[in-house]
Parts: C-alpha cells; structure tokens; sequence
C-alpha cells in the first residue's frame, strides 16, 4: 500500500467534519451505574467481547460465553464474568494485570441493539459468589470483575446492515471447515483426518472439561 495515498485524519476537529456531532441525547445516554433495564439485559444475554490493552496500548479483544445471565451483577455498579476452559493464551487477563482499562459489548441473539460497559477490571481466583458461576459442574479458577464507569446502550444499525441474524444470509460453507484452518494455520503436524475428529460432535463435550 501507497502511504501518499492515505489521506489520514490527524485531529478530532478534522474528524467532526466529517463524521458530525452527536445529539445532546446520544451524548446524555451515557450512566455510572446499572438501571433495571441494563440487569434485564444481562440476565438474557450469553455472549459478549471483552477488549483490553496492555500496558503499551496493543488492543485484544475476546468473545465470552455461557449460558445467558452468567455476567453475574455483584451490586449496581459491579459486574461479574467467569472463565472457562480455552486455549490458556489468558491475552486479556495479561493485559488486565497490566491496564485494568475494558470494555464490554453484551449482545442478546437476534437482538441488533447492544449493551456497552466500559470501566476497570480486577483478577479475582476466588469470591463467595464463584459457586453461582459453576456450569457443568466447572466452577471457574478465575473471575474477571468489573467496576463499571461507563454503561449505555447502543442502537442497531450495525447489525442491520450486517444482516447478522437473518439465517437466509448466512453461509457458512463458504468457508474452509475449522479443521482445515486449523491445519493449515495452527497444527500443520496433525492429520486433517485428526483434526475433523476433535473438533467434530465430541467437541461440545469438552466445553467445560
């Protein structure tokens, strides 16, 4: 790529230009605390992206999920997410030790409006509250706290132009199979034929073992 032919925006006044100006209300939604609809919300969503940065500013962002409510609500502006068994990389959990800044994107299935929860995040290896996190008999090693400073709720135009949810858009087979990346990009040494096994119907007995 040209660099000469990247005519970059240096400035938020350059930015508003071209972007605009949020309305007084959009800017206004914004909360300290959770309201009974943001505890609804969570207690019917089971997936959400929680991004990080670490000291020097490199940005991760990892999904999480489980069954819906398991962002446990500790008290109106505390929040709770359990962990559960992955690749072990832990990439924002390091970054968390390093900038407790997250922030988090709620999403509820075929629901294109999300909830967004910005704040400070702590480690924590064990609390009174873990056995409400146990799924499957997994009680989570650790937890991921959150002291909220930032919640709103924001609108659905991304999902609507994405179709997300309308199944008649998806196509899934357009793609090579997960084992096949899988090959090619992270286990060249084992077998396709290895790795159609792992990650076929077996695979969702593992999620919490």
């Amino acid at each position: 790529m040209n660099a000469a032919e990247l005519f970059e925006v240096t400035s938020e006044e350059e930015l508003r230009e071209l972007v605009g100006s949020p309305r007084p209300s959009t800017v206004a939604k914004e909360r300290t605390a959770l309201h009974e609809l943001d505890r609804q919300w969570l207690a019917e969503s089971p997936f959400c992206l929680v991004a990080t940065a670490d000291a020097a500013g490199r940005c991760d962002v990892s999904p999480k999920g489980d069954p819906a409510g398991f962002t446990l609500v500790l008290d109106d502006t505390t929040i709770a997410l359990p962990d559960r068994p992955g690749n072990r990389r832990a990439d924002g959990f390091r970054n968390v030790l390093a900038n407790p800044h997250v922030g988090l994107l709620h999403m509820v299935p075929g629901r294109g409006d999300t909830l967004r929860i910005n704040g400070r995040a702590r480690l924590v290896r064990d609390a009174p509250f873990f056995d409400e996190m146990t799924v499957q008999g997994h009680r989570p090693p650790v937890a991921l706290v959150v002291d909220i400073e930032q919640i709103f709720h924001h609108c659905a135009k991304a999902f609507l132009r994405s179709a997300l949810w309308k199944p008649e858009t998806w196509n899934p087979e357009a793609l090579p199979s997960r084992a096949r990346i899988a090959k090619a990009l992270d286990r060249p040494d084992d077998s396709l034929e290895e790795l159609e096994r792992y990650y076929g119907p077996e695979y969702t007995k593992r999620l919490y073992g």
